[in-house]
């Protein structure tokens, strides 16, 4: 007779154990200190064993009888149940021993012997930062290419194909360092090749330098013969990365110097929202560069000949131009390069975004979400100019997060 709920509830613990029967094998041991247990008695090849299904009342009488049947039909396919959990447990264990994550910890430590520390920080906090939420925690041998596939491709929905790139290329050489290691069979990531699923980069009029070129383009900045002007202009463009028109339309009304901001009003944003641009030291110490060359009185960079209309959008251009830059820098090239070392660095995207006025807004939301974080937004902002700085003296900046 099967055992009833209230039985078990309110069977009583002796001075020896004592069982319950409920049949077929399975019964409820009771022990002298009131603990009750779920077990049941087999023959397998002639031996008789025991197996135990959990604790009542973690397990209820319907999942022991649960357990229970799936031991019977293991019995009756000629399989002994005690050796298949014990065998479902070695796979899991392994399974859990040998997780991507886990693994690609263990390829980065072995990786980053003779890589510089820098280097082999960042290609770990992108790993942190992309991978490891979205692979992380799944056996490396499971692993198949369609994931690796989303993984990437959600990183180039952020707007930074170029890392998407390195990511994949990452991938790659842990699955191989997997398969070397006998982690898994095969390198998924080898089935993949960036074409295949990453979209090209449009090709633009925006032509930008390499970020290793830069420390070479802003001491060229420095030294530039043209007007002080045209210097400042690129010097403030650089270190804000607004659009060639948000700049050169600037008026000196713009300009919260107390709030260190620079309001940019909707009507001359290109998605008609107002723009907040944080104001490093560095962008203050390039407007008062500025005040005694136009005068403060409307806008900030005048055209030559009729000072009531801005500067001409290929001031800045025919400038880098002069500088050797022609056909590979454009005053638009510094968003791209601003967007890239920022994102490699670590900072959110949405701030990023916000920062580069790209985030899609509507009328309801535009007066909100132009300050959106804008406390982290400022701190990037004084990081960036800093790292121009320190690049245009050839000197390191420590990454983002580490002290200085």
């Amino acid at each position: 007779m099967k055992l009833a709920e209230t039985k078990i509830k309110n069977a009583k613990a002796g001075l020896k154990p004592r069982r319950l029967a409920d049949g077929r094998g399975l019964y409820l041991l009771i022990t002298p200190v009131g603990g009750k247990f779920w077990r049941a008695k087999y023959r397998y090849r002639g031996k008789e064993k025991t197996i135990t299904f959990g604790q009542y009342p973690d397990i209820s009488v319907k999942a022991a009888r649960e357990r229970h049947a799936d031991a019977l039909k293991l019995m009756a396919e000629g399989k002994d149940p005690m050796a298949e959990r014990k065998a479902q447990k070695a796979v899991l264990r392994i399974a859990t021993e040998t997780t991507f994550q886990k693994i690609a910890e263990e390829w980065h430590k072995h990786w980053s012997a003779g890589k510089s520390e820098r280097h082999a920080e960042y290609v770990m906090r992108r790993l942190k930062a992309d991978a490891f939420p979205a692979i992380g925690s799944a056996p490396i041998a499971s692993i198949e290419a369609p994931a690796l596939v989303r993984l990437v491709k959600g990183i180039q929905e952020r707007g930074v194909n170029d890392i998407a790139k390195r990511v994949l290329e990452t991938l790659g050489q842990i699955f191989r360092y997997a398969v070397a290691h006998d982690y898994c069979k095969r390198n998924p990531a080898a089935d993949i090749k960036p074409a295949d699923v990453l979209k090209s980069t449009p090709k633009t009029n925006y032509a930008r330098i390499d970020a290793k070129e830069l420390p070479g383009l802003l001491r060229a900045i420095e030294v530039y013969q043209g007007t002080p002007a045209t210097r400042l202009a690129i010097k403030l463009i650089a270190h804000t990365f607004v659009r060639t028109g948000e700049l050169i339309g600037a008026r000196w009304e713009e300009f919260d110097f107390e709030a260190k901001r620079w309001n940019i009003p909707a009507e001359r944003m290109k998605m008609r929202t107002p723009h907040i641009v944080p104001l490093s030291q560095q962008a203050l110490e390039t407007l008062e560069l500025l005040r005694p060359l136009t005068g403060e009185k409307e806008l900030l960079f005048p055209g030559e000949r009729d000072h009531k209309k801005p500067m001409s959008n290929n001031t800045i251009l025919k400038a880098l131009e002069r500088m050797g830059y022609k056909g590979r820098m454009t005053a638009h090239g510094f968003r791209g390069i601003a967007s890239t070392i920022l994102h490699e660095q670590g900072f959110d995207h949405q701030h990023i975004e916000l920062q580069l006025a790209h985030a899609p807004r509507n009328a309801v939301s535009a007066a909100y979400n132009h300050a959106l974080y804008l406390d982290q937004r400022t701190k990037m902002m004084q990081w960036w100019s800093d790292y121009l700085e320190t690049q245009q003296r050839g000197k390191v900046l420590p990454m983002k997060g580490t002290a200085a």
